[in-house]
Parts: structure tokens; sequence; C-alpha cells
């Protein structure tokens, strides 16, 4: 406790008693050395002060002021006084007045005009702010003028040691990797402190641990932080908390002090090997299992994290080598034992294997610690299935020909069951692969029988699908595909190619190639189609005509002689034997019409009918097309005209006499007075198409097929009028075949919408001889028109 308080009264009165030392002699020598004046910076003072030391004989200065100091934090009862300012001017008469200004000047620092006392108003902080720069000048108080030129000064806060030192960037996080040796760095911290580094041992940092030993230590000056114990396994202990002082005057007491704490974290290295939880692992699987299909895992565990957990499978030894494998599941690091080869409850029970999991990285500073490796065996017990049946063959192909008789034997399949309680099998077949029901099979040994005829030359192949069903367990069924091929017998007869029609010309010359003629054959014989063309033998010796057989398996038509006439004989027809070279061979007789033709000089054909032999010769088609386009000008303008004439000469409107729409048509029936209820309505007759706003057109020909026309039966008593009359007249609208195609008119239907309102002369009030047509005009164009040609009918009726 002595030397605490001792330490603390060294740290504060230290600055007072250098203050005292460095300013009290110049305040109290002032009055001893006459040339004492305040410090100027230019040399025209300096100049002007020589020449007036000459003059009085003064002597030189004995001081000169540029620095003062204060301490920092002091705070009194009274100001602090910082210096004094003295000038060799001043006989002590009080003429001279003191001015100080600058930073702090007449706030934190004031001056005594008189005296030059300069003291402190305010308690002072070096790390707010170091040092005051002021000007101080010395002036008459009578008159203002400067005695002496501006003199500048600086006043230093000298510091205290009143900042405990701090770690800004604190709290740190840092990694080493386990098992490193003693002295392996960490980390660094850093320290700092707000008082002055240069002045004393205020900022003058010391470190050390607190807490973290002896796992770690610090060097006291850099603060770099080191392992201290060696082979730190993190497996035993991860993370380290560290507590970190940082203390300044040199560490000394009486000294401040700062904490920080440093979590220190190991890192994995791969020290550790796999090890298996277990020696000796069983499984059991069922021989029908699936390939691919996991069986059972297995994990060696270690203590390492990451990479250096990551651990690699494999078989090593066993006889089940080639039938299983395993590998490494990336989530969960285990090891998945699958099947890779199907499984034989019958053939094998089960098997023996030894597994080994071995680190993927290692480090080899740890090698000299043992294999980073560790094995296992593996026991696997087959089960046995019920399994399905099984083919003699994956697929059966079987061949029968197409005339081959029905219930025959095509083939058989054959199907065992291949489990130790053996199981009767039973054959079928899939109809849904055999729709027509062509074949049958024998449920017992699987034999394949025909069931319908066959034909080559409709369907080639068949495919269908054998079924095998175990007996006792009707849930174990197996397929398999069968293909039939029919082959081919010669059962059809060959027959042209295409209907042939040929020309022959009139002016054609003897052995000309009228028509070449090819022939077809279903049949498909190995070694290619060959036939045998001949004429019918009352046709052998035909006198005009002759065939000849090609190398291309054709036949050519030719003529004998020349001079056909149509108008002797148009058509000749010409029968042709074809036969094939199948056993036995098949034949038909196909005819050839051979029409007789005009063409022309280059044999090219013109004309065909005999019908060509009344028009003048030498008159060619071009002409006869030109005349008959004439013709028809003719005639279309003799109708123009004597249209034109008949609406200049014809009224437009008919006159009550000669409208033949009011003809009296006379039914010879009587009616029943007024007993009769039965009575026609008039406005049935009328179209009920029409009624709805739809009126058929007329003047074109049903698109609808002919609808047979019903007998009529006679109409029962009670029948309704208008519903038998929309029926005749539904027929009407869809008979073709009776023109014209709707004799019914409808006059008494007007259409909607008109501004016009109606036209009809029917229903006009008003006679001939006073209707005016001029208002049509008023109408627009179409009824202008129709108002020009109903006045011209006016004046005509007139003239």
């Amino acid at each position: 406790m002595p030397e605490r308080l001792t330490e603390m009264l060294m740290d504060t009165w230290t600055p007072l008693i250098i203050l005292w030392i460095t300013v009290l002699p110049s305040i109290y020598m002032a009055p001893m050395n006459q040339s004492q004046v305040l410090p100027s910076g230019s040399s025209t003072g300096l100049k002007r002060l020589n020449e007036e030391q000459r003059i009085l004989h003064r002597s030189k200065r004995g001081w000169v002021w540029n620095q003062m100091f204060v301490l920092e934090e002091f705070s009194g009862p009274e100001p602090i006084l910082v210096g004094r300012l003295h000038t060799d001017l001043d006989p002590g008469s009080s003429k001279i007045k003191y001015i100080l200004s600058g930073d702090g000047a007449g706030t934190i620092f004031v001056i005594n005009d008189k005296t030059g006392d300069i003291h402190a108003m305010k308690r002072l902080d070096r790390e707010e702010k170091a040092e005051y720069t002021l000007t101080a000048q010395a002036v008459d108080r009578d008159t203002n003028q400067p005695l002496e030129p501006p003199s500048e000064f600086i006043i230093k806060v000298q510091d205290i040691n009143d900042n405990a030192p701090e770690f800004v960037e604190g709290p740190y996080h840092a990694t080493v990797p386990e098992m490193s040796v003693v002295g392996t760095f960490v980390t660094k911290v850093t320290a700092t402190d707000a008082d002055d580094p240069v002045y004393g041992n205020s900022a003058k940092l010391v470190y050390s641990i607190l807490e973290g030993q002896p796992y770690f230590s610090i060097e006291p000056h850099t603060a770099i932080i080191k392992t201290a114990l060696p082979n730190m396994d993190r497996e035993a202990k991860e993370e380290y908390f560290v507590v970190i002082q940082a203390k300044d005057m040199g560490g000394h007491m009486g000294g401040l002090s700062g904490t920080t704490t440093v979590t220190i974290t190991l890192s994995d290295v791969n020290d550790n090997p796999p090890k298996f939880a277990q020696s000796l692992y069983h499984f059991s699987v069922m021989e029908d299992v699936a390939l691919g299909e996991p069986i059972g895992r297995v994990k060696a565990n270690d203590l390492d994290i990451g990479e250096n957990a990551k651990s690699s499978y494999d078989i090593i030894e066993g006889d089940g080598m080639d039938v299983f494998e395993i590998t490494t599941d990336a989530q969960t690091q285990d090891g998945i034992i699958r099947v890779r080869k199907p499984l034989d409850f019958e053939t094998k029970k089960s098997y023996t294997l030894k597994v080994e999991a071995a680190n993927i990285h290692i480090d080899p500073r740890f090698l000299s610690g043992g294999p980073f490796k560790d094995t296992a065996t593996v026991k696997i017990v087959v089960e046995d299935a019920d399994e399905p049946p099984v083919f003699s063959s994956p697929t059966y192909l079987l061949e029968v020909h197409e005339n081959a008789a029905l219930n025959s034997v095509l083939g058989q399949v054959a199907a065992h069951d291949p489990d130790v309680s053996s199981s009767p099998i039973r054959f079928s077949i899939d109809r849904h692969t055999d729709l027509e029901r062509q074949f049958n099979v024998n449920a017992e040994d699987g034999k394949i029988t025909l069931a319908t005829p066959l034909d080559r030359e409709t369907s080639t192949w068949h495919n269908i699908t054998i079924v095998a069903t175990e007996t006792r367990n009707h849930s174990q069924v197996s397929r398999v595909p069968v293909a039939i091929k029919v082959l081919d017998v010669n059962d059809n007869a060959p027959e042209f190619a295409s209907e042939h029609e040929a020309f022959l010309c009139e002016n054609g010359k003897p052995g000309q190639v009228i028509q070449i003629v090819s022939a077809v054959d279903k049949d498909d014989p190995k070694n290619g189609h060959y036939f045998l063309y001949s004429l019918l033998p009352e046709m052998v010796n035909n006198p005009n005509f002759t065939i000849k057989k090609n190398e291309d398996n054709t036949l050519s038509i030719l003529a004998k002689h020349s001079g056909f006439s149509r108008q002797k004989q148009e058509v000749y027809l010409l029968p042709i034997v074809i036969s094939d070279s199948g056993t036995p061979p098949m034949s038909s007789t196909g005819t050839l019409t051979i029409r007789v033709c005009g063409c022309s000089s280059d044999g090219t054909v013109q004309s065909c009918n005999a019908e060509a032999y009344v028009l003048p010769i030498g008159l060619s088609m071009g002409a006869l097309i030109a005349i008959l386009a004439c013709i028809i000008l003719l005639l279309v303008i003799v109708v123009l005209f004597v249209t034109l004439r008949r609406h200049k000469n014809e009224p437009l409107i008919i006159k009550d006499d000669e409208d033949v729409r009011e003809n009296i048509i006379r039914y010879d029936d009587e009616g029943g007075g007024e007993e009769d209820t039965e009575a026609f309505d008039i406005a049935t007759l009328q179209n009920p198409d029409g009624i709805n706003g739809f009126l058929p057109r007329k003047d074109i020909k049903p698109d609808l097929q002919f609808m047979p026309r019903q007998g009529l039966a006679p109409v029962p008593n009670g029948v309704d009028v208008d519903e038998f009359i929309n029926v005749r007249l539904h027929e009407a609208d869809n008979d073709p075949t009776a023109p014209p195609y709707d004799s019914i008119q409808i006059y008494g239907y007007e259409g909607k919408g008109s501004a016009a309102g109606s036209l009809s002369s029917l229903e006009s009030s008003t006679s001939d001889s006073d209707q005016n047509f001029d208002y049509l005009s008023e109408w627009g164009p179409r009824f202008k028109r129709l108002g020009e040609l109903y006045s011209v009918g006016e004046s005509d009726k007139e003239t």
C-alpha cells in the first residue's frame, strides 16, 4: 500500500515539478534580465530591437518563449497558472497591455493584460486535444499601437495515465489443429491505449493470460498466442476459452488494464482409424430378391469428422465376392451390401464375406500409429422363396404351312418349378395376344395346335404368349413369347397387275406393240415369280392379235395386220391365260379390252368414238369447238334481246283478270256445316319455315340424299292437317327427283326491318291510275331504279 501511494504521488507531481523547473525560473528571472521581450518571428522586428538596444544600450534578452505546458485533468479551487509573458519595453508603469488570441483564447486560456500571466480556466483532456496554438502581442494601453510584432507560441497538455487499454477487435476466435507441437502459432491480439505513447509509460502495454493455462501462452509485448501443451486431442476437448489482459505502465503496479476473450477451437486431423462396431454381422435374404437391392448395412465408426472420417468399403475375401458388392452411403458413411447376381436357394444356401473399411484421406504424420483400416466378417443366409415356373427357353419360334390341317401340332413349350417342392405346371394362351383364337395349347404338356385355318397372304407372323401357372399356387405365373411363322404354299393364281385397256390406232402397222401387261401373284415362292402367258385354245389362231413373252416377266400384245376400222368394229376382247410356276401350278384368265381409235400421223390417240365418222372429213377438233362457241353466243344474244323487249312492252303490275295466283281451285268436298269441327285453317297452308323467318331457296337442287316417299296412307278421322302438310312439304324439299323442287310459293310474308313498308300491289288501296312512284327515289339508289321501272310501266299504259 505505501508503494502504491508513492507511485500515485510520483505520477501526479512529476509534471508539476517539471513545470516548476522550466517555467518559474523564467518568471522570476524576468526582472533580473532587462533584455527579455516577446519573441518575434519577423526580421524587421529583430532589426528594430537591435537598433533600440544600440540606442538604449540594452543587453540581449535572456529568455525566448516558444512552448508552455499544462497538466491534463488538473482541477483546483482556482485557475491554474500556465505561464507569464513579459517584454523589455515594459518599464513597470503599466502602459503596456498584453493581448492573447488563438485556440481557446478568452475561454480556455485567459491572460492578465497588465502582468502577462496566463491561466487555464477549464479542465483539459489531452486525448481530446493535445496542444493549443496561441498568439501574444504587446500594445500601448493608451493608443493600442503594437509595440512589437505578434509572437506565436504553443501550450501543450501534458499526459497523465487516465485511460485503460482497450481491445477494440475483441472478442477473438481462433483455430489451431489438434495434436500441434508446443509453440504453434494460434493468433495475435491487439490492445490500444489513448494515453500519450511518447511521454512516460502511460501507453506502454504488457500482455498476460488470466485464464487458459497451461494450454496456451502469450508473448508479453507482441501479444502472440501460442500452444503451451503438446498433443491436445480434439476428440477429448474441442474448444478452449482464454482470457487475455493488457496492462499499461509497463505492467507495473498502479497501471490500468483491460481484458478480452479468445475462443480457441481445435480443428480435426486424421489421427483416428475407422473401427467396426462389431466383428461379425448376420444377414438373411430371400432368393428372389431383385438385383441391386440392399440386403444389409455395416458401419465403421471414426472419431474424426468431415473428410477425415470418410471411409471406403470393400469385400476382400469370401465365397460370394462375385455375387455381392458393397458401396458407401455418402450421407451416413455406412457400407451397403447389395446383390449382384441372382440367388438360388437350391444351389447355395449361405455365403461368408470379409469386408474392410479404410480411410480415404490419410495424414502421413500419424501413419506410425497403425493402419487406418478395420475388417469385419459378414454371413449371409439365403432363404427359400416360392419361385414362378421357368421355361426351357426365353423365346420360341415355330413354323407352319398355311394349308396345315386343323388341330395339327405346331410345336411344344416346356416349363418347370425350380423350388424344392416342385409343383405341377398348367399351360394356357394369353388371349389378348390371340384375339381370333387361331391357336390352342395343351394345358398338361404345352403342345400348341392349330384352331383355325391360316392364310400367309393375310398374316405371315403370329405372336402369342404362353402362360405357365403353378397348380399349387396360382399367383406364381411365368410368360414366354412364341412367334409362329406361316410358310407359303401355292394357293393363289396369278392375275393382271391392273385393269388394262389398250388403244389400237386405225392407221397402225402390223407387228406394232399395242400394250404391255404384267401379272402379280399373292404367293411368295422361294425362287421368285415366273409367269407363263397363253391365249385360250379357241383364240390361238386369232387373226387380229398375237402375244409375246418378255424377259422381264411381262407380256406384249401385238397387232397382226393393219386396217382396223372403228366403223367396222370399235372394241376387241382378248382373253389371256396366266400361269405360275408353283407346285401344283395355278392359273387364271384375264381379258384385255382393245379399243380402236383415230390417231394422228405420229400415233397420238385423238378419238375413240364411232360417231366421229359423221363429221366432215378434214374438220379438226379446234374448229368444232369454235363453231360450237359461236352458236352458244348467238343464242345468248337472242335470249337477252327477247328479255329486254318483254320488260319494255309489258307492265310490271299484273291485272286482276290475269293474276294466276288468284285462280280458283275446286275441291269436291262438302263441309259439315256448323257441325264440322275439322274445317281447314288457311293459315296452316303457309310455309311454317317462312313463318319462323326462314325461306328455303328454290333455285338450287337440294344437297340432301333422296328419301324414298312412303305410300300415302288413308287419312284417319281427326288428323292434324297442319302436321300432315308439314310432312308432305318436308318430303318435297328433300326429293331431288321431282322438279320443280318446291312448288309451293309464299306471297303472304314480308321481310322484317324494312323502312319502306310493304311494296305488294295486292294490299294497295289505290288504283293503278293514281299510284305515284317518285317517292321511291328518296329511299336510295336501289329503290330509285325500281321507281323508274314502275314509272316506265305507267307511261306505257298511258301511251
